[in-house]
């Protein structure tokens, strides 16, 4: 399929990109979508919580009582989890939530959010974005000529522009990214997905590998 490359403003530039459909016409794989979604939010989990076993704090060791005879149950230091200020049982350790996924279906899914976006119609080619200094009002000029100020945007840059990125920073609707950083999870949660023209060739020839 075609579509045509918009100026900033909104305004046709006259010029066509072609899409393969090998990469924006597939039939989306939910399942690789729910894959590679559930990897990326895996992966941005810290997993630094811990919690005070016992032998952690401080305290004194010595029996608090003696074993039998008390008329009640035998009980040992103050460290012991079932007195307040005890070691807590069975609690959180640091943990790495992350795990692999094959390459191959990776692509699949993120193939599958980019026909999602041509299907819904919220897919469109720019003319490459680049700003001479980080501006916020910059990028919110660029938004406002493609009527998209109130909308959660992604845009995808070919290389690291980064004035471009700390325009957008401090837009909580807006995200812009590399080409080559383009992820499953970003594609689905924007409502519109923006390509800059250099990035089409550059995102097609990653997904074919």
């Amino acid at each position: 399929m075609e579509l045509a490359v918009l100026k900033h403003n909104g305004e046709e530039t006259g010029r066509n990109v072609t899409l393969s459909d090998e990469i924006f016409g597939i039939e989306p794989n939910d399942h690789a979508i729910y894959l590679d979604v559930k990897q990326f939010l895996a992966n941005q989990r810290q997993g630094t919580h811990k919690s005070k076993e016992r032998n952690e704090i401080a305290g004194s060791t010595k029996k608090i009582k003696k074993q039998k005879g008390t008329g009640g149950a035998r009980a040992g230091s103050i460290k012991s989890p079932v007195f307040r200020g005890g070691g807590r049982v069975f609690g959180p350790r640091p943990r790495n939530y992350s795990f692999k996924l094959n390459k191959k279906l990776k692509q699949v899914a993120r193939k599958s959010a980019l026909s999602y976006k041509v299907k819904e119609n919220s897919l469109m080619v720019v003319e490459n974005v680049s700003f001479d200094a980080p501006k916020t009002k910059d990028y919110l000029a660029f938004l406002s000529g493609l009527s998209l100020v109130d909308k959660k945007t992604l845009l995808v840059v070919p290389a690291n522009e980064k004035n471009v990125f700390l325009s957008s920073r401090n837009l909580p609707k807006a995200k812009v990214v590399s080409v080559n950083d383009v992820n499953t999870y970003e594609l689905l949660n924007a409502d519109n997905l923006m390509l800059c023209e250099g990035s089409v060739s550059i995102l097609e020839n990653l997904l074919s590998k």
